[in-house]
This record gives structure tokens, C-alpha cells and sequence, in this order.
């Protein structure tokens, strides 16, 4: 019997141990080929995901894009039609503008034409009457003839009397004219104008008739006041003059025709210049047209409240002599209307007169 052989399991050949290591390999390759191909399938479907996203964000925002062009242009093109419309409306208002100033200058020229042909009827009228007045004979009472009728004292009331008499005349800028409009008109007018107006006229006419009034014996003095004092003659402010034979007077009455009425009204400081007056005088004539618009200074704004005017009134009133008639003549001014209530008030308080005269007095 033969005997069996013994196998020994730890006997493999070489070529075993390769196909053994060669198995090993490829396995190891497929595993690992296997996950890497997941993975990048994996990545790749997300981009492609993240692509197709943008694509479609492109997409809206171009079409977006596209209307927003289109809202663009038709902005621009409202712009340009909305330009042009400017155009036309500037073009427009110009020519209403030139049309306008050209009324206001033909406006302007017939005023005026018609002003300085009243005015110079007045004149002519003034002359006529001073021819007339010449005719008739002097019964040497007075200094002065006075053209019309001169002695109206039985109908205003107003008596010129007394030892030293003073007459203040108003010489501010409102007394150009009764209406705000026109004295702001005449205020840029040349001199010559301003002298002719019509209401400052009557204010001259009124300071002839006073003085036509006034004794032989009495003493006088003419000032007149804005937002200063003068005095028209040539003696100065602060004393009396002697009526004599009335040269001062006559130099007084040319140098108020040479004036022209500017500027504000201080109250304030003609009563000051009245109490440097020694002695105090017997009887003042103020010829005014409305409240004052200062005091001692100049005011701040260019426009002054009623209330303002009021207390600026009252301030010069406190100030004014004792025993010392006021009489007032009053040419009232547009747009003022508590001056005439507080210049009565002042007259009447004072033992003096109220006059409002009408346009043909004196």
C-alpha cells in the first residue's frame, strides 16, 4: 500500500501569490474609481444647477434690461416735450412782460401829461387871481395880500392872533399827494415835479394865507419839518422874527417854493424845537397830513405800524409846551385814519383849532 502523501496548506507558488496580489490591486482601483466617478457626478449636478439659475437670472434681467430702456426713453422724451413747453411759457411770460411795461410806461406818461396839465391850470389860475387881487386897493391892516378869499376866519374858526406865532409845515414825503400809490410815484420824480404837485401846492397856498393873516406888530417864525427841523428863514431855528416890513417874510415864502417835500416825519423833534423857543409862542399853526413815522430816530423796517405812528404821536404830545394852542390843519393822508381823531384831540386839548379844508381852500 502506498503511502499518502501529506499537503501543506503554507505551500503556494509564486505564481499564486502575484494573482493573489494582482486581485488585491484591481480591486482597490475599482473602489476607489467607483467613488471618485459619485462624487463627480454629484459636484457636476450642482453646478449645472447654479448654471441654469444664472442663465435664467440673465434671462429676467436682460428683459428687465430691455423695459427699462424703453422707460428710459420715453422719460427722456417726456423731458424734451416738457423743455420745450418751458421754452414756450418763458417765451411767453416776456412778451407779457414787455407788453406790460409798455402799458405801465404809456400809463405813466398819460399820468404825468395829466398831472402837468393841471397843474398849470391851477397855475394859470393862481396868476389870474394875484392879477385880480392886485386890482383891489389895500386897507393896510395887513402885510400881505392874499389871492381868494382871504378872510375866512367866521367859517374855519381859526383866529391868527397873538405876539409870536409860529407855523410848522410838513415837508416829509407824504405830502407828494392823499394817495400811497401816487406819492411813491412822485417821490422819484425831479424836483421841479415834486414842487408842482397839486396837495403840496395847497400846503404853500395855506403858510401864504396864514401869514397874509397874521398882525403887524407880531413876531413869527416858519419851520419846516420832516425827519429833521429848518427853519425857512434866515434868522435859524430858536428865535423869534419881527414882521416889520416883511422882507424876512417874503425871503421865508421864496425859500418854501424852492422846497421840495423827502423823506419821514418826526413830531418829536419839531416839538423839541419848540420848546428852544423864548418865549414860548402864542399860537403854532401845524400844517400836516398824518401821523408821525419816527421819533428821534430813524426806524429799523422800512414800513411803520398804525400802533407804532400812535405811540410816536403820543411821545411828542407828553413833550409839547403847556398853555401853548395848537391849530391843526389837516390835509388828510390815504390809509392813516386814526390822524384825524388824535390831531383833534390835540387841538382841542390845547385851546386851539381843527381844520380839514377842502381842495380849494384857501
Amino acid at each position: 500500500m502506498a503511502r499518502r502523501r501529506e499537503t501543506n496548506i503554507f505551500s503556494l507558488s509564486f505564481l499564486d501569490v502575484m494573482s493573489c496580489g494582482f486581485g488585491a490591486v484591481v480591486l482597490i482601483f475599482l473602489i476607489i474609481n467607483h467613488a471618485t466617478q459619485v462624487e463627480t457626478k454629484v459636484i457636476n449636478q450642482d453646478l449645472l444647477s447654479e448654471i441654469r439659475l444664472l442663465d435664467y437670472q440673465v434671462q429676467n434681467g436682460e428683459r428687465d434690461l430691455f423695459e427699462l430702456r424703453e422707460e428710459l426713453e420715453e422719460l427722456l422724451r417726456r423731458v424734451s416735450d416738457s423743455d420745450e413747453q418751458l421754452i414756450d411759457t418763458e417765451t411767453s411770460i416776456e412778451e407779457y412782460e414787455e407788453n406790460l411795461a409798455r402799458l405801465s410806461e404809456n400809463s405813466l406818461a398819460s399820468i404825468e401829461s395829466l398831472e402837468e396839465l393841471k397843474s398849470d391850470v391851477e397855475t394859470r389860475e393862481e396868476e389870474l387871481e394875484r392879477l385880480r387881487a392886485l386890482e383891489a386897493a389895500n386897507d393896510g391892516s395887513r402885510i400881505r395880500n392874499i389871492t381868494g378869499e382871504g378872510d375866512r376866519q367866521y367859517l374855519t374858526g381859526m383866529k391868527v392872533g397873538g405876539k409870536n406865532i409860529l407855523i410848522a409845515l410838513d415837508v416829509s414825503a407824504s405830502m407828494l399827494d392823499d394817495n400811497i400809490v401816487n406819492v411813491l410815484r412822485r417821490r422819484n420824480m425831479d424836483e421841479a415835479r415834486k414842487r408842482m404837485a397839486p396837495k403840496w401846492q395847497r400846503a404853500v397856498r395855506t403858510v401864504e394865507w396864514i401869514t397874509a393873516q397874521m398882525p403887524l406888530d407880531a413876531s413869527f417864525q416858519i419851520y419846516g419839518f420832516n425827519d429833521e427841523v429848518i427853519s425857512l428863514l434866515e434868522a435859524g431855528t430858536g428865535s423869534w422874527v419881527e414882521l416889520g416890513e416883511g422882507r424876512e417874510l417874503d425871503q421865508g415864502l421864496k425859500a418854501l417854493r424852492e422846497m421840495a417835500p423827502e423823506n419821514g416825519t418826526s413830531l418829536i423833534k419839531l416839538v423839541d424845537s419848540i420848546n428852544q423857543l423864548s418865549p414860548p409862542p402864542d399860537n403854532v399853526y401845524l400844517i400836516i397830513d398824518s401821523l408821525p413815522t419816527q421819533g428821534n430816530r430813524a426806524p429799523r423796517r422800512a414800513t411803520v405800524s398804525g400802533r407804532e405812528r400812535l405811540e410816536h404821536f403820543r411821545d411828542a404830545v407828553n413833550r409839547m409846551p403847556a398853555q401853548v394852542p395848537v391849530n391843526v390843519i389837516m390835509f388828510p393822508m390815504e390809509g392813516d385814519p386814526l390822524a384825524a381823531a388824535a390831531y383833534w384831540n390835540l387841538a382841542r386839548t390845547s385851546g386851539g383849532s381843527f381844520l380839514s379844508p377842502s381842495h380849494d381852500w384857501p
